[in-house]
């Protein structure tokens, strides 16, 4: 077994023609590009058995070998992923599935009749691999960089593969990073961790794709920066994913989820005070904030506008042939892989980032409710605007983190809450001062309001 270590980026033909002459992949190849025709069929049950359970296995021909390779999902943050694989080389290009014991074979799949196994799916592309070398901080890296143009065939349905892969053989992750981050300064790369499998699988069933992953729930006692890393890194996933699935089908609900994971991530970030200095968070948080500036006023016009959702995908498709996506989405993994965010910390920085979150998190949300002042927000409801930063960051840490707070009904708060930041996040009419008025008042009457400014 080996353990696999890679970032996918999703190009354009033009990006990966591109991609094969650039003077930084050149200058740190060993032996220049080579290319191979790869051949690739993937199995599993009629019922989808293996989807299931989060593995892979594929049948691939590369020239004269024959190999039949396992995959765990593994973990996958941004296009930054990590997951076991087994290899087997065969004489034949016949599945063997004596080869799938229990080292490799997952438990909940151990009484499934092997022989059920059928090809279901293939991928076939051209791979140009380059084995890059160079030196970090006076260590050795070695990564092999792909270029893979082809398909995903199911039926009759198929979807383009063009995409550039980096893995990772020797040296720290931070290393893949910096490198996409170099190779992202002027080309437009998108980070995606669908795997050519799970494209397969989508191509039977849109819905088989995980839009959101699953949320970390931390506890009362783990120190913030603790909390903040993995919740952090779950928006950011939950974003290129659903960037990818909007690129791939144009639902405009879609479209609304993925600038909502925006919004939670830099209230998040915003939230943290001394804890996150804006000398290190500066360029990260104004990346989000020129991201958020441009879709949310497309997004707010697009509810009562069908021209407006009807030329939202050609929109977005222009958003990811501009570098500036995948440079926000590269630079927030490094900037979370390397924990920048506790670099340059005052003494009272780094108390925060070691305070326990139920007990830093209870003060927050304290000072966020008294400095929104609910009863001005009734008696001036056209300020409520104003107010949507500070709404963002309670809302975030009540969606997050409220089973560490001890208070009554934090769901019905969130919930209450939420419906006040949709409000204030509306352009402002006579109807519409009244019903921000309205939640207001309802929001300060409730028991978890009125214990948080205890």
């Amino acid at each position: 077994m080996a353990k696999e270590t890679e970032i996918k980026l999703r190009v354009s033909r033009t990006t990966l023609a591109a991609l094969r002459e650039h003077p930084l992949l050149n200058a740190r190849s060993e032996g220049g590009w080579q290319r191979h025709e790869l051949l690739n069929q993937y199995y599993d049950t009629p019922a989808r058995d293996l989807a299931r359970a989060r593995v892979a296995l594929r049948l691939r021909r590369d020239g004269g070998q024959c190999i039949q390779t396992l995959k765990s999902r593994g973990q996958s943050v941004a296009g930054l992923s990590e997951r076991n694989e087994w290899d087997w080389y065969l004489e034949a290009p016949v599945l063997d599935p004596a080869l799938l014991d229990d080292q490799c074979w997952p438990a909940e799949l151990a009484g499934l009749d092997k022989g059920t196994l059928l090809p279901i799916f293939s991928t076939d592309f051209v791979r140009e691999k380059a084995d890059l070398v160079w030196q970090r901080d006076g260590r050795r890296v070695a990564v092999e960089a792909a270029l893979d143009l082809g398909k995903v065939v199911a039926g009759p349905r198929e979807e383009e593969i063009c995409e550039l892969e980096l893995e990772l053989r020797e040296g720290e992750p931070a290393a893949l990073l910096e490198l996409a981050l170099a190779l992202a300064a002027d080309l437009p790369l998108m980070p995606c961790d669908i795997s050519k499998a799970e494209r397969g699988y989508r191509l039977f069933d849109p819905a088989s794709y995980a839009l959101v992953l699953p949320a970390p729930i931390p506890d009362a006692e783990l120190p913030l920066d603790e909390a903040f890393a993995p919740l952090a890194w779950h928006l950011l996933g939950c974003s290129q994913r659903l960037a990818e699935q909007y690129r791939f089908n144009g639902h405009w609900k879609l479209l609304e989820q993925w600038l909502a994971q925006l919004i939670d991530l830099r209230a998040l970030l915003g939230s943290l005070g001394q804890a996150a200095p804006r000398a290190g968070s500066s360029a990260l948080r104004g990346a989000l904030d020129a991201l958020i500036g441009d879709w949310r006023p497309q997004l707010v016009a697009g509810r009562d506008d069908e021209a407006v959702r009807q030329a939202a995908p050609a929109r977005f498709a222009a958003e990811l042939e501009r570098p500036r996506w995948g440079l926000f989405s590269l630079e927030a993994s490094r900037w979370l892989l390397t924990r920048a965010w506790t670099e340059r910390r005052n003494a009272a920085g780094q108390r925060q980032g070691a305070a326990p979150l139920g007990r830093w998190l209870t003060h927050l949300l304290a000072d966020e409710a008294r400095a929104l002042s609910l009863p001005r927000c009734q008696q001036q409801p056209e300020n409520l605007t104003e107010q949507l930063p500070r709404l963002e960051r309670v809302l975030v840490w009540l969606r997050l983190a409220r089973n560490v707070l001890e208070m009554p009904e934090p769901d019905r708060l969130y919930g209450e809450l939420a419906k006040l930041g949709e409000l204030a996040a509306r352009p402002l009419d006579d109807d519409l001062r009244e019903q921000r008025a309205a939640q207001a008042q309802i929001v300060a009457t409730l028991k978890p309001w009125k214990a948080l400014l205890k």
